[in-house]
């Protein structure tokens, strides 16, 4: 069966993992790739985290499409589906809101985004991608595991590998959870996130750099 567009990926998190930027730096890869995303705003608890997703968004040259602060990031998820339906935007990438895996009713957000997501678009969200610190350790695995039983992840974004971070918790994560890294970010800049590459990941374990 075909999918049908546009695809929904949601982007999850604890706080300070670098979730925004991520959003930003994958709508820029996306784009150079010859797609046409729609970045959407789902974080309206932070209002520095909708401004700075902005920023991103006019830096990669992308759409976003955002409410005003305290709307109910579902019914965002669903102005943005429809956006994405009117203009041909795919895939339409979702910033949520940095939660502790420990807060139930925040966790509970996460289920309701996912149910709008697939009542508008069969089999959506197609892709759960969840911004893990690559400096964080056995603390990630953790997240991983909650985020995945919630959630519905499906795939790893590492970030801040471009330190002296080994990134020890990908080897957990797949050992543990099978769970595909998609993504590394190694930098600032928009250009900073690139495809995982399993070769060159173990290449680097054994490197005094990534």
């Amino acid at each position: 069966m075909v999918a049908t567009p546009p695809r929904v990926t949601l982007v999850v998190g604890v706080n300070g993992t670098g979730k925004t930027t991520t959003v930003g730096k994958l709508a820029n890869a996306l784009k150079n790739d010859g797609r046409r995303p729609l970045i959407c705003a789902a974080d309206t608890f932070r209002a520095a985290a909708v401004e700075q997703l902005e920023i991103w968004a006019k830096r990669a040259g992308v759409e976003m499409v955002r409410a005003r602060e305290g709307a109910d990031p579902a019914a965002v998820v669903y102005d943005a589906i429809s956006s994405a339906k009117a203009k041909g935007r795919d895939p339409i990438l979702v910033d949520t809101a940095g939660r502790l895996h420990t807060r139930v009713n925040l966790m509970n957000e996460l289920d309701k985004i996912r149910r709008i997501a697939a009542r508008e678009v069969p089999g959506a969200p197609q892709e759960v991608l969840l911004v893990l610190d690559a400096t964080v350790g056995q603390n990630g695995l953790a997240q991983a595991r909650e985020f995945t039983s919630v959630a519905g992840v499906n795939g790893i974004v590492l970030t801040k590998l471009d330190g002296t971070a080994k990134g020890g918790v990908a080897v957990a994560i797949a050992n543990d959870l099978a769970l595909p890294i998609r993504w590394v970010g190694v930098g600032e800049g928009i250009d900073d996130l690139v495809q995982f590459s399993s070769s060159e990941y173990v290449d680097g374990l054994f490197e005094d750099k990534w």
